[in-house]
């Protein structure tokens, strides 16, 4: 169960977060070690061929990922993204993105995160990109 003060805590910060309202992507789930986070694919998110832009699916895998990682560090703590590498699996076609960022191994230095982005169409989900990355803490 997640310490409701780092709920608050991650609610805030991703609030702060401008490139976020402005992709119009919300917070859709905050466990300990894990967060998702969806945006719709719109009209202004898009690449030259009509499908939802690779950066829409970095900022949002990156974004899952960092927040999974902040979800299981002290309240005194901040998270950056120190590297993150992307696969993608295929073309981000449908209504919206769903990121989904999990934990693989926390440190006291480094966290090694994961995120997998999903493009949901009807209902249904695609698997288009899968990002890695370390995260390091910092004191606020």
């Amino acid at each position: 169960m997640l310490d409701p003060k780092i709920d608050a805590k991650i609610q805030t910060s991703f609030g702060k977060q401008s490139l976020m309202a402005t992709l119009g992507a919300r917070l859709v789930k905050i466990n300990a070690g894990a967060v998702e986070i969806e945006a719709a694919i719109t009209p202004r998110t898009l690449q030259q061929q009509g499908f939802a832009h690779a950066g829409l699916t970095f900022a949002l895998g990156d974004s899952a990922a960092g927040y999974s990682a902040l979800s299981l560090m002290a309240l005194d703590q901040e998270v950056l993204t120190t590297e993150m590498k992307i696969h993608l699996l295929a073309p981000g076609a449908g209504e919206k993105l769903l990121a989904r960022g999990r934990v693989i191994k926390p440190g006291r230095r480094l966290v090694i995160v994961q995120s997998d982005v999903f493009a949901v169409q009807d209902g249904k989900e695609r698997h288009i990109a899968l990002l890695t990355g370390t995260m390091m803490p910092v004191t606020i």
